[in-house]
């Protein structure tokens, strides 16, 4: 086990020239590899600068990169815009699709009885450890993991082993995963490391993976108030030891702390990166911590034109709505089509206020029926754009024509905010 590279600190500026060099040397360092597998973020993690490290990686092996697998999840398949926009210069005929419903194998079970231990009892059934068949039949000779550490709803602190067990996971995988950490509490996991999700993927990769070659490439990223991204650290191993290390970091840099909470709370959601409310979710698992009882948060989302990735999951969230924990959790009991869609029942969960704060969705596409039909408030985006989208896109605090004072975040998908 080998850590390659532990460089980064809420000071450091790594420019291109850097990741550049410092992927050159891991790569030399690894000898000659013949056939490669990369798996990068999709879309919606753009601004990891994973994108910019895949094409480098690209660079380094040429015709030896022969499969680029983006890490969908459940999310929708990437177009040819956002392939050439994220991954410039790369022959699109590298790139393979995951099908979370299809495309997957199940190398083995974590047991019931560790399950339930790691999770205090919420989840009790074996975890079924799944990938895409590319990653485990592929017959690849490098297998490298790139992406961004950045707090978390389902586990914390995102990738690491997440990017294989859940960004090419299964249908049953990736279920179980989401329902055990939403049951669990995302108040608990938040911006930490040692979960019970990250638990149960640490001792499926410990059992399962040992005789697959995967190298880790992990950013951590900062932006100023103006949203200009900065990459303070990165991280290059085959072991737990790579992620820590740049968990340590994102905690330092990536969780804004607030002295009180938070009355009104503004985010805006970037058309070109959100186009659902289960991505654009976000501003609401990623300021809860922060909005006072009684609170509003208005979320800004000209692109919003849909609730799910898909059309099942869109269905779902449709029907069911954005309810507390409890409710949801009836829900799962008594409606067969939930609960043969636990990730869907954990978005549920993960979007819902547990009705201690107002929600008001302003979205470019979607009718006011459709946003209060799942338990949101209706605003006009025209109008309150107006009225709290600040002229110079500075996160922090803003004062409006009318004198009122409100947080303004600039993208909720860069971090976390917490009231102490």
């Amino acid at each position: 086990m080998t850590l390659y590279l532990a460089e980064g600190s809420t000071t450091k500026t790594l420019d291109e020239k850097y990741l550049k060099q410092s992927l050159n040397e891991v790569f030399g360092q690894l000898g000659k590899r013949t056939r490669v597998l990369a798996i990068p973020p999709d879309f919606t993690r753009f601004h990891s600068r994973a994108g910019e490290l895949t094409c480098i990686t690209d660079d380094y092996f040429g015709p030896n990169l022969v499969d680029i697998l983006p890490a969908l999840g459940t999310h929708a398949p990437m177009s040819k815009d956002q392939l050439s926009k994220m991954y410039p210069g790369i022959p699109e005929r590298k790139f393979r699709e995951h099908r979370w419903r299809k495309d997957v194998i199940t190398i083995g079970e974590v047991p019931g009885v560790y399950v339930d231990e790691v999770t205090e009892g919420i989840w009790q059934k074996p975890w079924p450890a799944q990938m895409n068949k590319l990653v485990w039949n592929g017959q690849h000779d490098l297998i490298i993991s790139i992406g961004q550490v950045v707090p978390h709803e389902v586990i914390g602190m995102a990738n690491y082993n997440k990017n294989i067990f859940v960004g090419t996971g299964g249908t049953e995988g990736i279920n179980e995963s989401h329902f055990i950490g939403a049951a669990f509490g995302m108040e608990r996991m938040m911006g930490k490391t040692n979960t019970p999700l990250r638990k149960i993927l640490n001792y499926a990769e410990a059992k399962f993976c040992k005789d697959l070659p995967i190298l880790y490439i992990l950013t951590v990223i900062d932006h100023t108030n103006t949203g200009e991204l900065i990459t303070r650290g990165l991280f290059i191993g085959d072991d737990i030891e790579c992620f820590e290390a740049a968990a340590k970091l994102s905690s330092e840099v990536n969780i804004t702390t607030l002295p009180e909470r938070l009355e009104k709370v503004v985010v805006y959601l970037d058309p070109n990166e959100f186009h659902s409310t289960w991505l654009g979710n976000k501003a609401i698992y990623r300021t809860r911590m922060a909005i006072a009882d009684g609170g509003e948060l208005i979320i800004l989302g000209p692109g919003i034109e849909k609730f799910g990735e898909d059309s099942e999951i869109d269905r779902l969230i449709r029907n069911y709505g954005y309810r507390s924990t409890n409710e949801i959790m009836k829900c799962v009991k008594e409606n067969e089509d939930l609960a043969n869609n636990l990730s869907a029942a954990a978005h549920l969960i993960h979007g819902s206020t547990e009705g201690r704060f107002k929600v008001t969705y302003c979205s470019g596409h979607l009718s006011s029926n459709e946003i209060e039909s799942v338990g949101f408030n209706y605003g006009d985006i025209e109008k309150i754009t107006k009225e709290y989208l600040p002229k110079d896109m500075k996160s922090g605090w803003h004062t409006n024509s009318n004198d009122e004072e409100y947080y303004f975040i600039s993208n909720p998908a860069l971090g976390l905010w917490v009231a102490k």
